[in-house]
């Protein structure tokens, strides 16, 4: 089994790099930290190329094979990206998946220029867990490969194909025979009138702006989620989760 104990090792810092997007789309690597994320990749067909895994701990990782490299907490501090870092970080090789993924989806949701990575990764697990087929990212939403959004994914992130896509007209190609919902705090239908299709594409703005008006035109109905008169807003995430609960299962 392999070792490494110094900081200054250059497979520690070509990995330390991967907290950088630039790196991350360079060399189609990604981190994983902690052992749920990294069974979950293994489990649904993630390449893990190596992990770093702390000597005292290296058993209960048999599993990875020789994959595992023993180190101590000053190498993993040096390439994790949390305050206290896990036992393990790995580093994984990115599922890339393209429009052709979105064939045979009927229910999709998608979010524009979310850049907040705490509320991309939430609303892909959310979308995993209440049935979605696919998520579109449109416009200039954040990386999902970012470490913060792979933790907050919890090992959600290749389940479903998650596909970008920054040209309006294939957006418009893809889902002109669909029903498409978009989701306004002043919309007139509330969301518990609400019938969805079989064919359903759920859209979601940035907390800050919104959908764009060109998404709004695009739409075919629009909801709003009934609640307090004494409370403005929700956070997108738990927008998403109330509107996809009630869209895709109820």
């Amino acid at each position: 089994m392999n070792e490494i104990t110094s900081v200054n090792n250059e497979l520690v810092k070509n990995t330390a790099k991967l907290h950088q997007k630039k790196f991350r789309d360079e060399s189609g690597d990604f981190l994983l930290e902690g052992e749920k994320p990294v069974r979950e990749a293994l489990s649904f067909g993630i390449n893990i190329k190596y992990a770093f895994v702390l000597k005292e701990k290296a058993q209960n990782y048999s599993f990875l094979g020789d994959k595992v490299i023993c180190v101590n907490t000053a190498v993993l501090s040096k390439i994790s990206t949390t305050d206290s870092p896990p036992d393990i970080v790995a580093v994984g090789v990115k599922k890339n998946f393209s429009v052709n993924d979105l064939k045979g989806a009927k229910k999709v949701v998608l979010l524009e220029n979310i850049r907040d990575l705490g509320n991309l990764g939430t609303i892909l697990r959310t979308s995993v867990a209440f049935g979605a087929d696919a998520v579109v990212l449109y416009g200039d939403s954040a990386d999902v490969y970012n470490p913060k959004c792979v933790r907050s994914a919890v090992g959600n992130l290749w389940k479903i194909p998650v596909v970008s896509i920054k040209d309006f007209s294939i957006l418009k190609e893809l889902f002109t025979d669909f029903q498409r919902v978009a989701t306004l705090p002043r919309a007139e239908n509330y969301l518990k009138n609400f019938q969805a299709e079989e064919k359903i594409l759920v859209m979601f703005g940035s907390e800050a702006d919104g959908l764009s008006e060109e998404l709004i035109n695009f739409s075919t109905a629009a909801v709003k989620i009934e609640m307090a008169s004494s409370v403005e807003s929700l956070n997108l995430s738990v927008s998403c989760a109330v509107v996809l609960y009630k869209m895709f299962i109820v």
